[in-house]
């Protein structure tokens, strides 16, 4: 089975030979793929809507792998029992959300040991959940398809000290050479503490796309004469030429 390139990138995170659950596995496009390859044992394919329950149901059937993923209808991590998989899955929904999965099933991420998380939006509300949990963000992938750019957080479980001290040199306050800006923990939840690090093209496009939101919100503002709109206004400014400066830096510092 041919996966998308973002399925394909989630795939290729899993610990080879894992026992894993997809949540939200829509068709269990994943679980199959990585099953029938080898790349995991066995799978947990959870949706919570019939549709795509029974389209998963469908899908493992014509398989032939009904006794290697079990697909189970349920709220996210409701699917799963303490200790039967490795490695979760999640994706191709909003940060917030997935915050809200993992936060309301915690009980359920006993024995796992790797996250495999990819937000639609709201990136930096995942990143901060993984770092508050003591999860350490082992990799970060950036890719582009169909016209949209996926960022996919890989997250392991390791001892509370080593983590705890990764973490601390991951988000380390770092200055960005040529540039009075510095990548302060905020900016590298947002923005990810490994691909600020190691910039793609795909990286600057997204956040030159993020700058041209933030001025057409600012443009829209500005129409206002409200004494609060002028100070929203100057404090997007501000914002904007940080970010640009930031970029710019970036730019340069990767050709050099």
């Amino acid at each position: 089975m041919k996966l998308s390139a973002r399925l394909q990138q989630i795939c290729d995170q899993l610990t080879p030979g894992c026992r894993f659950a997809d949540i939200g596995s829509d068709h269990a496009l994943l679980p199959v793929a990585a099953v029938l390859s080898g790349q995991a044992a066995s799978a947990v394919a959870g949706e919570v809507n019939e549709g795509p329950y029974e389209a998963a149901k469908r899908q493992v059937a014509q398989s032939g792998l009904n006794s290697r993923i079990s697909v189970r209808k349920g709220n996210g991590l409701e699917v799963i029992d303490p200790g039967e998989v490795e490695v979760i899955t999640i994706a191709g929904m909003g940060g917030a959300l997935m915050v809200s999965i993992l936060s309301q099933g915690i009980s359920k991420l006993n024995g796992v040991k790797r996250l495999i998380l990819q937000p639609n939006v709201g990136e930096d509300l995942v990143r901060r959940w993984l770092l508050e949990e003591g999860w350490y963000l082992s990799a970060e992938h950036i890719l582009e398809e169909d016209g949209k750019i996926y960022e996919i957080l890989t997250a392991d479980r390791l001892e509370k000290a080593e983590a705890a001290a990764l973490n601390e040199e991951l988000y380390r306050e770092r200055l960005i050479p040529g540039c009075s800006q510095v990548l302060n923990v905020e900016r590298l939840l947002l923005m990810g503490p490994r691909l600020s690090e190691a910039p793609v093209p795909v990286f600057f496009a997204k956040w030159d796309s993020e700058i041209s939101k933030l001025m057409k919100v600012r443009s829209q503002i500005s129409k206002s004469e409200l004494e609060a709109s002028r100070l929203k206004e100057e404090e997007m400014r501000v914002q904007i030429e940080e970010w640009k400066e930031v970029l710019s830096c970036m730019q340069k510092d990767r050709r050099s």
